[in-house]
């Protein structure tokens, strides 16, 4: 795609996310475009989603909704668990990150980290920082707030799930690629982990942002999970909120602002000239 863009003549790409794992830098690179993305926006957008999925998925609020649309309102089945005196164990403590630690914190919780960078801002907090597998064995919710790379594909795979408590739940609201969805479902049918809030799936391409509710799902994995009752997937809308989304078309503007007037920004991927940005940024 990139070939043909620059082809035709197509100079520079604006990205408009914070997340580049769809581009090639290296391609761009070499065909002289300049790729820029928004580096940051509203992170309490994607936070406070994320701390929706953990409590609509904990309080069963999906079933509870469904039975009373239809006059039933029994309890059966809608049991949740207190999140005070609980433990989170937050994955990646970057802007996001941080801003969900508040939200845990403020619930009570007492706070896992884990992150190639301490955020002093989170060790303030009282968070404290392990390695994955302590977390993972440790965290009664685990929430995903790093970006996806060679080294974090699949990071929550069989093993990780497999350290998880019976009861845990797991909430991923940044990259669907974090996790390995076929080893979930397989976890999921062994009856762990007690609930997962998703809003974001590793094949999404396609799915995601269309209307497919009169289409046939031919992705078999994705209808497996649909179907427990546990499982709370919704359609990548954790940024989705007035603010971010007006912070994220203001800085798209201002990059190509910046490009035709030859001035330089922080949120340059790619240059003509210059070496690759390969890193999470």
């Amino acid at each position: 795609v990139l070939r043909v863009l620059a082809d035709g003549g197509t100079r520079m790409i604006a990205q408009r996310a914070t997340g580049f794992n769809n581009i090639s830098l290296d391609t761009a690179a070499e065909l002289g475009l300049t790729v820029a993305r928004v580096s940051s926006y509203s992170p309490y957008s994607v936070a406070e989603f994320a701390w929706t999925l953990a409590m609509a998925v904990n309080r069963r609020v999906a079933r509870a909704v469904r039975r009373t649309r239809e006059f039933d309102f029994r309890l059966d089945g809608l049991m949740g668990r207190d999140m005070h005196g609980r433990t989170a164990g937050v994955i990646g403590t970057g802007r996001i990150g941080e801003a969900f630690t508040r939200i845990a914190h403020g619930f009570g919780m007492r706070l896992l980290g884990w992150d190639v960078r301490e955020n002093p801002a989170c060790t303030a907090l009282g968070m404290t920082y392990t390695e994955l597998p302590e977390l993972f064995a440790a965290a009664d919710l685990v929430s995903l707030h790093v970006p996806l790379m060679p080294e974090t594909h699949h990071l929550v795979g069989r093993d990780a799930l497999r350290r998880m408590k019976d009861d845990a739940l797991l909430v991923n609201s940044s990259r669907g690629g974090l996790v390995d969805t076929e080893a979930l479902v397989e976890e999921l049918r062994a009856g762990r982990p007690a609930g997962v809030g998703l809003d974001v799936y590793e094949a999404e391409e396609g799915l995601f942002f269309h209307d497919r509710s009169l289409d046939v799902v031919t992705d078999d994995t994705l209808a497996r999970l649909m179907t427990f009752s546990n499982v709370l997937v919704t359609s990548h809308q954790a940024y989705y909120t007035r603010e971010a989304v007006g912070q994220i078309i203001g800085t798209t503007v201002n990059n190509i602002e910046d490009y035709l007037a030859g001035r330089t920004s922080e949120n340059v991927l790619v240059r003509p000239g210059e070496p690759s940005s390969s890193g999470p940024g």
